[in-house]
C-alpha cells in the first residue's frame, strides 16, 4: 500500500536538505521512501496521513541493549557493575528458556514500539527466540550471540555465534548480524582474536562493551598485559567496524588515540549512572570526529528502552557535568539517536534518516502546544511520540 503524508513538519535529519521544514509531503511506495516535497499527488488507493501540526522525523536507533532483559527491570540498587553481573544477572540468567527470552524480547520490542525505536542492537544469547519476536512484532535488530570465557564455554559460544550468522545473514531484510564479544574483562586474547579474524573474513561489525568502568579498566590492563585499553583496540582490532558500548574511561589522550580507528561509540548514560561509573566524555570524542552513538543498555540497569529519556540525560549531563551550557545542542542529540546510530550499524544508506529511497521507518510527533514553532529549538522535552513503521501504523 502506498503512504501519503501531508503537511508534516519534517526533521530529516539529511544532510543536503534543513534542519527543519514546514508543511512538507513524503511519499511512500512499498515501504520506500518515494518523494519528499510540497503538494504531492497521491496514486488512487494511496493511504493518506494528515499531519498538520505535527513534526515527521527518523525511527530512533538504539545502538546498545539486551532486549531479553525486560524481566530484570529495576533489579538493581547499590551494586558495582561486576558484583551486579556475578551475583545478581548470571545466576538469574542461567535459568532462562528460549521460551522466556521470546517473551522477553516481545516485551522489548513493543515496548520500543511505544517510546519510539525502529531499530536496535542487541547482545544476548538464545538469540533465535529473540529473532522471532523480532519478526513478529516487526522491529529492525542487529543482534549477535554474546561470547566470553567464563565458565570455560567459548568454544561452544562460538560455535553457536557462527551457525546463527550462516543460517540468519542475509535471510531476512530486518535482520543484520555482528560478532558480539561480552568484554576484554571476561574475553581472552585467544578468543578476542578468533572473533575479530572471523568478524574480517566476513565482513561483519563487532559490538563489545568496553571502558565501562575502572575496575574493568584495571583488569583489561592486568589480563593483556598494557598500560592502556586502547592499546589492545590498536592491535588487534585494526581494520575492523567496531561499536564500543559505554567507552566511560576513557582519557583524552585514549580519546585522541581512537579517532584514528573506525571506531564507533555507544553512550548508554542512564546505566552508567545506575552503575556508579562516571559520565563518559561524549562532546570530547565528537569534538575529535568520533562517531557516537545512543544506547539504553538492558532494562536491569537503564530501566527502560526509551531513546528520549536517553537523549535528555545525553544532554543535561554534558552541559551540566563538563559546566558548559554549549555542550549538546538539540539537534546534535537527535542525530546521536539517529542518522549516528545508522552509521554505527553500518545501516546509514537504508535507515537513519528520511531520504528518497531509504526505508519508511519514521515517526509523527504530535507537540503537546500548538504554538510549535516557539518550541522547535527545545523539541525534546515537550513531545510524545506516534510511531509510524512500514505498515505497522499506529494513530493517535
Amino acid at each position: 500500500m502506498d503512504i501519503l503524508i501531508r503537511n508534516c513538519n519534517l526533521i530529516s535529519m539529511a544532510g543536503n536538505r534543513p534542519k527543519y521544514e514546514e508543511n512538507i509531503d513524503i511519499y511512500i511506495e512499498d515501504d520506500k521512501i518515494a518523494e519528499i516535497g510540497e503538494y504531492i499527488t497521491p496514486r488512487p488507493g494511496a493511504y493518506i496521513i494528515d499531519a498538520e501540526g505535527k513534526i515527521c522525523m527518523p525511527g530512533l536507533i538504539n545502538t546498545h541493549a539486551h532486549l531479553s532483559m525486560s524481566i530484570f527491570r529495576e533489579t538493581l540498587d547499590g551494586y558495582t557493575l561486576q558484583n551486579w553481573l556475578t551475583k545478581k544477572i548470571w545466576p538469574m540468567e542461567d535459568k532462562l528458556t528460549p521460551d522466556d527470552i521470546y517473551a522477553a524480547s516481545i516485551l522489548s520490542c513493543l515496548e520500543m514500539v511505544t517510546t519510539g525505536t525502529t531499530t536496535a542492537n542487541d547482545q544476548y544469547f538464545m538469540t533465535e527466540s529473540t529473532i522471532e519476536a523480532a519478526l513478529k512484532v516487526g522491529t529492525r535488530l542487529q543482534l549477535t550471540r554474546t561470547v566470553n570465557d567464563i565458565g570455560n564455554m567459548q568454544e561452544e559460544r562460538i560455535e553457536e555465534l557462527e551457525e546463527l550468522i550462516q543460517r540468519y545473514n542475509n535471510r531476512y531484510d530486518l535482520i543484520t548480524l555482528n560478532i558480539g564479544i561480552h568484554g576484554l574483562y571476561t574475553t581472552g586474547r585467544e578468543t578476542v582474536e578468533k572473533l575479530v579474524n572471523y568478524a574480517k573474513e566476513n565482513n561483519l561489525p563487532i559490538h563489545m562493551h568496553f571502558c565501562e568502568n575502572q575496575k574493568e579498566v584495571e583488569d583489561i590492563k592486568k589480563d593483556y598485559s598494557v598500560s592502556s585499553p586502547v592499546d589492545v583496540i590498536e592491535d588487534i582490532f585494526e581494520d575492523t567496524h567496531i561499536i564500543l558500548a559505554h567507552a566511560v574511561k576513557l582519557t583524552d589522550n585514549e580519546i585522541k588515540r581512537l579517532k584514528c580507528m573506525p571506531v564507533h561509540i555507544s553512550h548508554c548514560p542512564i546505566s552508567n549512572l545506575r552503575l556508579g561509573c562516571g559520565v563518559a566524555k561524549i562532546q570530547e570524542m565528537i569534538d575529535n570526529g568520533i562517531n557516537v552513538s545512543l544506547g539504553t543498555d538492558g532494562q536491569g540497569s537503564g530501566s527502560n528502552l526509551d531513546m528520549f529519556e536517553v537523549m535528555k540525560f545525553t544532554a543535561l549531563l554534558q552541559k551540566g557535568v563538563f559546566e558548559n551550557v554549549k555542550n549538546m545542542d538539540s539537534y546534535e542529540v537527535l542525530k546521536m539517536a539517529t542518522i549516528n546510530g545508522a552509521k554505527a550499524l553500518g545501516l546509514e544508506d537504508e535507515i537513519g534518516s528520511i531520504e528518497v529511497r531509504k526505508e519508511s521507518r519514521y515517526y509523527i510527533v504530535r507537540l503537546k502546544h500548538r504554538d510549535y514553532k516557539s518550541y522547535t529549538e527545545q523539541f525534546l522535552p515537550i513531545l510524545y511520540i506516534i510511531l509510524k513503521e512500514a505498515m505497522y501504523l499506529i494513530l493517535s
